[in-house]
C-alpha cells in the first residue's frame, strides 16, 4: 500500500525521526509533505528528504501519515487551523513532549488514531530508544505500523502511556545528561594538560568501552565500579570526589525535574 508522511514541525527532533525513517529502504512514502514557521526548516527537508512545503490544509489533505513534532504550546494554534480536516484512515504520531494522546484526541474532534511515541536524537544514527504508546482510537496494527517505522532506528518499546512522563526524563532527555558528561571530562581531561583531540578520543572510547562491558556482562554498574577501584588506588579517589561534590543528587535532581517538567506541559492542554 502506498503512503504519504506529513511532518508537522521541521525543527531538530522532527528532523531526527524523519531521517532515521526515511534510512531504512522498507519505510517508503510517495511523498513527503512538510510545514513549519520557518523557511530555512522546510528548505531543508526539501534538500535531504526531497519534501514538499505546504501549509496545513494541503499536509492534511494529502498525508496518509502524519508526525506532529511542535512545540506544546503550538498545539490550539495547529488543530484550530486544521479543524474539520482529519480522516479517520489516516495515522497520527505524536512526538510532543508532555502531551497525551487524550489531549491530542480531544484537540483533533475526530474519532483518528493517535500514537504517541517519545523519541531521542540518537535515533539519527541508529541508536535512538523510541518508546510508543497507543491512544484511545489506535488499535494493535497502528501499533505494529510506529514500531516498524522506528525498529530501525534503535530500541522501539510499547508501552502503557502511564509511563511517558518518566521515559522522557530518563531516555528523552537523556542524550543532553550524556553530552553534558562527556564534555565535562574532556574539559578536566584538556586541564590537566592532555590535547583536545587525545581528550575526545579517551573519554569517547571510555564511555564506549564502558557500556559495552554493561551489556555484555549483564552486572550492576556497582559491581563493575567496585572492580576497577583498588584500595587507595586512583580510582576510588577520583569516585571519592564526585560523590563529595553530589554527582549522585544532581542525576537524582535533573530526572525527576525533567519527569515534572514533562507532568506540568501536559497541563498545560
Amino acid at each position: 500500500m502506498t503512503q504519504s508522511l506529513g511532518i508537522i514541525g521541521c525543527g531538530k527532533m522532527g528532523y531526527a525521526l524523519v531521517k532515521g525513517i526515511t534510512s531504512d529502504p522498507t519505510n517508503s512514502f510517495t511523498s513527503i509533505f512538510c510545514n513549519d514557521i520557518n523557511r530555512e526548516r522546510t528548505d531543508l527537508f526539501a534538500r535531504e528528504f526531497n519534501g514538499v512545503a505546504v501549509n496545513l490544509t494541503e499536509l492534511l489533505q494529502n498525508s496518509s501519515i502524519i508526525i506532529l513534532a511542535i512545540k506544546p504550546q503550538q498545539i490550539g494554534q495547529v488543530f484550530s487551523e486544521t479543524h474539520g480536516l482529519w480522516k479517520l484512515e489516516q495515522l497520527l504520531i505524536s512526538i510532543v513532549a508532555g502531551i497525551t494522546t487524550a489531549a491530542i484526541e480531544k484537540e483533533v474532534q475526530a474519532k483518528v488514531p493517535v500514537v504517541r511515541v517519545m523519541p531521542n536524537t540518537p535515533c539519527l544514527v541508529a541508536e535512538g530508544v523510541s518508546a510508543i504508546a497507543a491512544g484511545r482510537y489506535a488499535g494493535e496494527i497502528h501499533q505494529v505500523a510506529v514500531k516498524k517505522m522506528l525498529d530501525n532506528l534503535g530500541i522501539a518499546i510499547l508501552l502503557d502511556e502511564k509511563y511517558m512522563d518518566a521515559i522522557t526524563a530518563v531516555s528523552g532527555s537523556g542524550p543532553g545528561y550524556v553530552f553534558l558528561v562527556v564534555e565535562a571530562m574532556m574539559n578536566a581531561a584538556v586541564s590537566i594538560g592532555l590535547d583536545h583531540v587525545l581528550a575526545r578520543d579517551l573519554v569517547l572510547n571510555t564511555i564506549k568501552g564502558s557500556i559495552k562491558m554493561l551489556e555484555e556482562t549483564g552486572e550492576h554498574p556497582a559491581i563493575l565500579r567496585d572492580q576497577v577501584c583498588s584500595p587507595g588506588g586512583t580510582t576510588i579517589a577520583g569516585i571519592r570526589e564526585l560523590e563529595e561534590n553530589g554527582i549522585r543528587g544532581a542525576f537524582f535532581a535533573a530526572i525527576e525535574k525533567a519527569f515534572l517538567k514533562s507532568i506540568e506541559l501536559g497541563k498545560t492542554r
